[in-house]
């Protein structure tokens, strides 16, 4: 990986996209990034805009438009493509499968033929299933095809215990998993607070910790995104922020353990399925699964959310 000229393209140029290249450019994670879209204005547009950002942002980037030719020697490749699902139908990221892999069968292609080689970051929704059938599809090495799923999520749920409890985000360690959606589970098990287990804080202070409603506060870390989504029609700024997150645990060969989707060989007593899990990331792509111990309700969800997940991947390979 060249990391003295990182090269990143971003496939899509919606809000996604566009916000993932302003959260990459503004913290200094690319030298080079390209954007693709079939709408080819509107990435020439997105690539001149963050252009103009760069003359005031800490290091100086190229932002262009380009082509699936441009990939050949890129590092990294976002996927960034696909439709939002429509509120208005009561649609869930699921829901948007069938649209999103028309979409995606052409982007695979374009990427075979195009030689790249480097690490595969699907952020498409579903996220999860998006990212499997990619792998699948290219035919590619597991452990450099991944989606930041969870990622987004795991911070709703800092944001919604830090809400209850009155601690900041930043002390809190706690994991949405499984889906990208709405099977995703909290394995409440391994939450802590400054590196205290919540379960014992729980028992410690009843009146105040004793009192959370766990369930509650996992259903806002879930519907966060929909909050978001109802009021300004996209989610932005948090998944640019989590792709940044990201790339730099792999350009930065950080062994940086995040929540990411990727796929389970034996893990989590789980086979041949994407599914979020903390993973240990460097400049591979993901090095290794870290394997929490789950009590066996929280087993149960996390496996529920697989299944979920495995049908609706072995529905896209039939589309």
């Amino acid at each position: 990986m060249g990391l003295a000229t990182r090269k990143i393209i971003i496939v899509g140029a919606g809000h996604v996209g566009s916000h993932a290249g302003y959260a990459l450019i503004s913290q200094g994670l690319a030298e080079e990034i390209i954007f693709i879209d079939v709408d080819e204005k509107k990435a020439a547009a997105q690539a001149l805009d963050l252009s103009d950002a760069t003359a005031y942002l800490p290091r100086r980037v190229t932002v262009r438009a380009g082509t699936y030719a441009d990939a050949r020697d890129a590092d990294l490749l976002i996927v960034a493509a696909g439709p939002l699902p429509d509120m208005s139908k009561g649609q869930t990221r699921m829901d948007t499968l069938r649209q999103t892999i028309a979409i995606v069968k052409e982007i695979t292609e374009h990427i075979r033929q195009s030689g790249f080689d480097g690490i595969i970051l699907s952020i498409s929704n579903p996220a999860d299933v998006v990212a499997h059938y990619i792998q699948q599809r290219l035919e590619y090495p597991p452990q450099r095809i991944f989606s930041t799923s969870t990622t987004l999520d795991s911070a709703r749920l800092r944001r919604a215990l830090s809400g209850a409890t009155g601690i900041d985000a930043k002390s809190i360690h706690a994991y949405a998993l499984g889906e990208h959606g709405e099977s995703q589970m909290v394995p409440w098990s391994v939450v802590t607070i400054a590196g205290k287990p919540l379960s014992q804080l729980r028992s410690e202070q009843p009146d105040t910790y004793g009192r959370l409603d766990l369930a509650a506060i996992a259903a806002e870390g879930k519907a966060g995104g929909w909050h978001i989504l109802g009021g300004k029609g996209s989610t932005e700024f948090g998944i640019g922020a989590s792709i940044a997150e990201v790339v730099r645990a792999v350009f930065g060969d950080e062994n940086r353990i995040l929540p990411v989707s990727t796929l389970l060989q034996g893990q989590y007593g789980q086979n041949g399925v994407y599914a979020s899990v903390p993973a240990v990331l460097n400049r591979h792509g993901v090095k290794e699964v870290i394997e929490l111990k789950l009590t066996g309700e929280e087993q149960r969800q996390f496996d529920a959310s697989c299944k979920t997940m495995h049908e609706n991947f072995l529905l896209a390979l039939t589309l």
